[in-house]
């Protein structure tokens, strides 16, 4: 399975006290050890998914930007979006998640914004505001429409550090890699009025292949 290379200082400093307990010859620590250095790689692993093999070409699809549970499916919380209408899916990571991070939509990259903050709990609401987070802006043209998808990486109580490997100008597709958020965090997708949320809260999203909700086809309204 593929590592991210973000992974790499943290398995490092997990495997050097697994190498002192085997040189020690302490068979029972250097097992602990050397489980907790497993588990704190595969906290980065990168499974292949739809996207990475067939590019999605269908401009009216709006992807999960990562896995996780689905907190909020609906209008957009009070104090918490962008200026404007919007709907809002908010998506929490456990430590057990997959953490790697996708574009929920394709399109250019007009803005990315980064703002320090708190360490709330990402499955609270205030964390949206107050924690630190990126946000990211995508335009796509379809027919004579101009379509906007605002997404947010939000840190949580353990998460620390934001990943984040696209910027202005660039073109990103729907569920293309476009960073990471280390253990624990949520992500916030911000949608215009018009697209038909697909998303119910409660349920389990995996990033890149379930479906949040979708234009309407250009031309219909």
């Amino acid at each position: 399975m593929r590592i991210d290379p973000a992974a790499r200082p943290f398995t490092a400093l997990t495997a050097l006290p697994t190498a002192v307990a085997a040189l020690a010859r302490a068979p029972r620590t250097t097992l602990g050890l050397g489980l907790l250095t497993a588990g704190v790689t595969l906290f980065f692993r990168d499974p292949d998914r739809a996207p990475d093999a067939v590019p999605i070409a269908d401009p009216d699809m709006v992807l999960a930007p990562a896995d996780g549970r689905i907190v909020h499916a609906g209008p957009a919380q009070a104090d918490v979006a962008p200026a404007g209408q919007w709907q809002q899916v908010s998506i929490f990571l456990s430590l057990l998640d997959v953490h790697i991070n996708r574009s929920p939509y394709g399109g250019r990259v007009v803005g990315v914004t980064h703002q320090p903050g708190r360490f709330l709990a990402a499955y609270r609401a205030a964390s949206a505001t107050m924690n630190e987070r990126s946000e990211i802006t995508v335009e796509r043209v379809v027919g004579e429409a101009v379509r906007t998808v605002i997404y947010r990486q939000i840190v949580g109580q353990l998460a620390r550090r934001i990943v984040t490997r696209i910027r202005p100008g660039d073109e990103v597709g729907t569920g293309e890699r476009i960073g990471l958020m280390t253990f624990g965090s949520r992500m916030d997708v911000f949608l215009p009025p018009a697209v038909r949320l697909e998303a119910s809260t409660g349920s389990r999203a995996v990033g890149g292949q379930t479906v949040l909700g979708r234009f309407p086809a250009a031309g219909e309204r």
